[in-house]
C-alpha cells in the first residue's frame, strides 16, 4: 500500500484567490445574488479551454471574471477563504502562499486599501480555522500599465506585517513583458518580498530568464519552458530559483496535450527546486493533492522522490522557520512510517 499523500506535509506556493473557489460555491452565490452562469461554469464543468490562442486566452479570462462577479459581499470573501483553507488542510497543506490581484476586487470593496485589509482579515480567521499557515502574494496584471504594478508593489510593502510575503506578476505573458515590470519589483525585493512572477507557460525558455535575469525572480510561476533550455535549468538549480509547476492547468490551457507531456521530471532531475501548484482548481477540476497524485501516477515518482518534491515547496515558502521545520519534520515521518 503507497503512502496515503494527504498525510504528507506540503507547501502550496501557486493557489490564485478566486480560482481557489470551491465550484459549489460559485454556484450557490451566483443563485443567491441573481446572477446567470455560462454552462461552463455550470452544468460543463469544468470547462475545456485551450489558451494556447489569444481566443482562448480569452475566453478563459472572461470565465475567471464571471467567477470573481460572485464575489460581491465581504461574508463571500471570508466564506472563500475559510473554505480554501479548509482543503488545503484535508489535503495536507500546512502552509499556503494564496494570490492575489486586489485592484481586480477595488470597485466592489472601497478601494484598494479597504480591498486587501478585508482578504487579509479573512486569512487570518481562515488559517486560525483550519489550523495551517496562511500568507499572501500581491500580483500585479502584465497586460496592464507598470505603473499600476508600481503602485500595487508599495501596497504589499505597506501590508508585509499583515501577512504579505511575495510580489508577483500574471496574465498572459505574451501581452507584457517581464522586464517592463521591473521598477515595481524592484520597489517588492527593496523591502525583502519575495518576487515571484509567472513565466515560461504561454512562452519559452527566454521567458523565463526575464523573470530571472530582469526581474530578480526568486521563483517563477509555472516555469516548465525552461525544460527547452539545459543551461537554464543549470542555472535554475545552481541559483535555487523554485519552479511552481501545475501540471493539470498546463493540461487545462493546452500548453501541454496530455500530463505527460508537463516536463515535471526533467526538471526534476536536473536539480530544478519544484513546488507543485493547482493554479485554478475552480477552472481546472483539481486541487493540490491530485497533482502530488499525477507524481506519482504517471511521472513515475515514488515515496522518497514525492518526500523531496514536499520538502522543495517548504524550502521554496516564506513560511517562518519554526513552520518550515515542522513540515519538514513531518515530511521525515511520513517517509519513516510504514508503507
Amino acid at each position: 500500500m503507497p503512502r496515503p499523500l494527504s498525510e504528507l506535509p506540503k507547501a502550496h506556493l501557486h493557489l490564485h484567490f478566486t480560482g481557489s473557489m470551491r465550484h459549489t460555491t460559485l454556484v450557490e452565490l451566483a443563485r443567491e445574488h441573481g446572477l446567470h452562469l455560462p454552462d461552463a461554469l455550470e452544468q460543463d464543468w469544468p470547462p475545456r479551454l485551450r489558451a494556447t490562442d489569444e481566443r482562448g486566452w480569452f475566453r478563459f479570462q472572461r470565465l475567471y471574471d464571471i467567477a470573481r462577479s460572485v464575489l460581491r459581499r465581504p461574508e463571500d470573501i471570508y466564506r472563500l477563504v475559510r473554505e480554501t483553507a479548509e482543503d488545503e488542510a484535508a489535503e495536507g497543506s500546512a502552509w499556503l502562499e494564496i494570490q492575489v490581484d486586489p485592484s481586480g476586487y477595488a470597485q466592489r470593496f472601497g478601494g484598494l486599501t479597504a480591498t486587501m485589509e478585508l482578504m487579509l482579515d479573512a486569512v487570518d480567521e481562515a488559517a486560525e480555522h483550519a489550523g495551517i499557515g496562511i500568507a499572501v502574494v500581491v500580483a500585479a496584471n502584465r497586460t496592464r500599465h507598470p505603473l499600476d504594478a508600481r503602485t500595487l508593489a508599495r501596497l504589499a510593502v505597506q501590508y508585509m506585517d499583515r501577512g504579505v510575503v511575495g510580489f508577483g506578476l500574471s496574465n498572459d505573458e505574451r501581452r507584457g513583458r517581464a522586464r517592463e515590470f521591473d521598477r515595481a519589483f524592484r520597489i517588492a525585493r527593496g523591502a525583502g518580498l519575495l518576487a515571484v512572477p509567472h513565466g515560461g507557460e504561454l512562452l519559452g525558455a527566454a521567458s523565463v530568464a526575464e523573470c530571472v535575469e530582469d526581474l530578480g525572480a526568486n521563483r517563477v510561476g509555472h516555469g516548465i519552458r525552461a525544460a527547452e533550455s539545459p543551461r537554464l535549468m543549470e542555472l535554475l538549480a545552481e541559483r535555487g530559483i523554485t519552479c511552481e509547476v501545475c501540471p493539470m492547468s498546463n493540461v487545462g490551457l493546452g500548453v501541454a496535450e496530455r500530463a505527460e507531456d508537463v516536463p515535471l521530471r526533467r526538471l526534476f532531475e536536473a536539480g530544478v527546486p519544484i513546488a507543485l501548484g493547482a493554479d485554478d482548481p475552480l477552472l481546472f477540476g483539481s486541487r493540490l493533492l491530485a497533482q502530488y497524485e499525477l507524481a506519482r501516477r504517471v511521472y513515475g515518482f515514488g515515496d522518497a522522490e514525492v518526500a523531496e518534491l514536499a520538502r522543495q515547496s517548504v524550502r521554496g515558502s516564506a513560511a517562518p522557520e519554526t513552520a518550515r521545520k515542522d513540515m519538514l519534520r513531518g515530511i521525515d515521518d511520513w517517509l519513516a512510517s510504514p508503507a
